[in-house]
């Protein structure tokens, strides 16, 4: 027969919001949603992080992106894809390596971007303004390590660019 303390710590072990991964899950729905309601349709969240990523590395590969973005490099493939058919970015085969392809943002793009900066705004301030400005410092450090230490763990790690030499 099992104790009291014993049957506390299983109830405990079954809630699911006493689970960081439900938790993670539910705050990955509602981050979703508040992202639509404030950048519009025209974008996906990883369409968004793409485009965001490529406009700080112009010409960067598709692998290297789909890495910087934390996707793997299928999804990232399928996803400039989609952005090209958009007119949002264009892709060209590189030269020395036939099957990469070097990115770059259109003007399209790059005007689509500046002007979803005033909805990105809004959706970090809606998602945190639970939290008072301590709690956002400490929750957004913690959250950062959580990530960063758990990277390998993931299906599509963060993959830092290589640092160049000059």
């Amino acid at each position: 027969m099992p104790t009291e303390k014993t049957a506390a710590g299983r109830g405990a072990m079954l809630d699911l919001y006493q689970h960081p991964g439900h938790l993670l899950r539910r705050a990955q729905q509602i981050s979703v949603s508040i992202f639509y309601d404030e950048m519009g349709s025209e974008l996906t969240p990883v369409q968004y992080a793409i485009l965001s990523r490529l406009a700080e590395h112009p010409g960067i590969d598709q692998v290297s992106l789909a890495g910087l973005a934390a996707i793997d490099t299928s999804t990232g493939a399928t996803v400039c894809a989609r952005l090209e058919e958009k007119g949002l970015l264009e892709r060209k085969v590189l030269p020395h390596n036939r099957r990469q392809r070097s990115l770059t943002m259109t003007a399209a793009g790059q005007a689509l971007l500046d002007d979803l900066v005033p909805g990105a705004q809004r959706l970090r301030q809606r998602l945190l303004d639970p939290l008072s400005a301590q709690e956002q410092d400490v929750f957004m450090g913690l959250l950062a390590k959580l990530v960063h230490e758990n990277n390998e763990q993931s299906r599509a790690p963060l993959a830092l660019p290589m640092a160049v030499d000059g």
